[in-house]
């Protein structure tokens, strides 16, 4: 199913971005090693260890069997090698280092995985792997799994209006939700800035990534149905049964929740993402049929919202994803989205849409304890969203791709009233708002 001209473009937008970001990467560690613990010091033994699970030292092991002096000292001896690099358009330069140098030479670099699908199909378009298979062959699109952080949202926020029947237009304090836990213990979701106790429609608070307003939806729908729709939106790993879920604690695949944001353009049924459509022998006959399972999550209606909800991420003031709005795709074309950020930024992570490609980005370090110091260079719309942007670009400026700006499908029947004007009452009204709690209120 892969689009070799997708493909093209997926990865030139990847390597236009990394290089750019491992620049600023390399500039930031300038002198030190990246492993860092939660209070920014370098972790002890992490090269160490890094150092006997190699092949080069398993492989000297043979020869010197446990004398570890005399192995670290073949370790530390200058060889000539060729080693990754984004100076040159080869990606690789000869050098001299030692086993140990060239260990902690690749222990600098960040990595990217990228997915892109037809929602309607499950078809999958591009696939970006890695930063260069020739020297990591690591796959982050289904092999790597990472903390999606804030991603992980959209999944808490359409359960809550699947089941609980929420509105978009429902507002909600930002204020701290705790949880008792069943340790005895107690859980409260922290904001990446101060707590503001204003009132956030769950539009605003989907679009600015507000924290306590995902743990109060995870806290009315419970832990359970949001891990049910999950895994009805096709997330395979495990899911940890607590309220941190909410934020994103929970280790997921790029291929998982491509396939799960999918679900909400394709009018609420979930597609299998698929790459091989048949296998066929050296005379053309067909040996085998790949036919994408399926499985209805959601009403259109509540998918619809789900779309308009998640556009919010660039539309509404404060929105993560609001430098999107530099990039021509965006004009004149309704484009749905997430970011999301870890703890210690050890990842980013941007999940985007238009009505015909879904795609994911995630960034990293091959360690959680690699990764950059500061919010702004390690938030998601910094690490992630970029290759998105300019991957869309590519895409949407080439006609031959047959990809039209639009919008998402509206279902004939749609009920709810998006538009949270409709529920200001006059000026002369002293309370001037309407706050819709439930989709079945009187508001329609």
């Amino acid at each position: 199913t892969i689009d070799s001209r997708l493909q093209k473009y997926a990865e030139d937008a990847t390597k236009e971005h990394m290089t750019k970001l491992q620049a600023e990467f390399f500039k930031a560690w300038d002198g030190k090693n990246p492993w860092r613990d939660e209070r920014g010091r370098e972790i002890e033994g992490f090269l160490d260890r890094l150092i006997k699970n190699s092949e080069r030292y398993k492989a000297l092991q043979e020869t010197f069997g446990t004398d570890t002096v005399k192995i670290l000292k073949e370790m530390e001896k200058p060889v000539k090698m060729k080693v990754f690099t984004w100076d040159n358009l080869k990606f690789e330069k000869d050098t001299v280092l030692s086993p140990i140098d060239s260990i902690r030479y690749y222990k600098h670099f960040l990595h990217i995985g990228m997915m892109a699908m037809n929602p309607n199909t499950g078809e999958v378009k591009a696939w970006v792997g890695g930063i260069n298979h020739a020297h990591f062959q690591f796959d982050h699109v289904k092999q790597g799994r990472r903390q999606p952080g804030s991603t992980f949202k959209p999944i808490v926020y359409a359960a809550a209006i699947s089941e609980k029947k929420f509105h978009p237009c429902y507002k909600v304090l930002d204020i701290p939700t705790t949880f008792t836990l069943p340790s005895g213990g107690t859980w409260t979701a922290r904001n990446s800035g101060p707590y503001t106790s204003q009132e956030y429609t769950l539009r605003q608070a989907l679009g600015r990534s507000i924290n306590t307003i995902a743990a109060y939806l995870i806290k009315e729908v419970g832990t359970g149905q949001v891990i049910k729709y999950a895994r009805n939106m096709g997330i395979t790993s495990p899911l940890d049964s607590v309220p941190a879920l909410s934020l994103g604690v929970s280790d997921v695949s790029v291929y998982d929740l491509v396939g799960a944001y999918a679900t909400f353009v394709n009018q609420g049924i979930w597609t299998e993402p698929k790459f091989i459509v048949k296998i066929t022998d050296k005379n053309g006959k067909v040996l085998d049929i790949f036919s994408p399972r399926t499985k209805e999550v959601f009403s259109p209606q509540d998918a619809y919202t789900m779309t308009y909800m998640l556009r919010g991420s660039s539309e509404e003031s404060g929105g993560t994803a609001g430098r999107l709005w530099r990039y021509d795709f965006r004009k004149n074309n309704e484009v749905g989205g997430k970011t999301g950020t870890t703890q210690n930024y050890s990842d980013g992570w941007f999940v985007g849409f238009t009505k015909d490609l879904v795609t994911g980005v995630w960034v990293g370090g091959d360690s959680r304890s690699i990764h950059f110091q500061s919010y702004s260079q390690g938030q998601g719309s910094y690490l992630a969203l970029p290759a998105f942007a300019e991957f869309y670009e590519k895409v949407y400026a080439d006609s031959t791709l047959g990809y039209e700006k639009g919008g998402f499908i509206k279902p004939n029947n749609m009920e709810v009233e998006l538009n949270c004007s409709k529920y200001q009452r006059s000026a002369s009204d002293s309370t001037h708002y309407v706050s819709p709690k439930r989709h079945e209120d009187e508001y329609y």
